[in-house]
């Protein structure tokens, strides 16, 4: 029974702890994207305005069409697809956010695998 009292009051204190979700400072704006290929660090930079988002990575530029389904989560489709696999829609999911960046999960819609990754907000 001395457990159950001293976990009581453990359990109340982290219920209380909510994830910031301020996802709407992340609707517009510039942002970073970091993340490792074979231990080699890749950065894409992006601006997400208007429905739309374009892309810059390895010096090549996309645009993708932008579509919020909530406050927290929107899905993106390549406005001009290359091939097949670009034809696929993408569901991101903003999970935590902080003054200047959030984190996010992504994947292909429809699809059990995600990732997660880390965005800097530029401006």
């Amino acid at each position: 029974m001395k457990k159950i009292t001293f976990l009581l009051p453990l359990l109340t204190l982290f219920s209380c702890y909510d994830a910031e979700h301020n996802c709407k400072d992340f609707k517009t704006g510039k942002f970073k994207f970091e993340f490792e290929v074979d231990g080699v660090k890749k950065t894409t930079l992006f601006e997400r305005k208007d429905g739309i988002e374009i892309e810059t990575f390895e010096g090549k530029t996309d645009t993708s069409l932008v579509r919020w389904v909530s406050d927290c989560e929107y899905v993106l489709q390549k406005k001009h697809p290359k091939n097949m696999a670009e034809e696929k829609a993408i569901s991101m999911k903003i999970l935590t956010t902080t003054k200047d960046s959030y984190v996010f999960e992504f994947g292909l819609v429809g699809s059990e695998e995600k990732q997660r990754g880390k965005v800097i907000k530029l401006d």
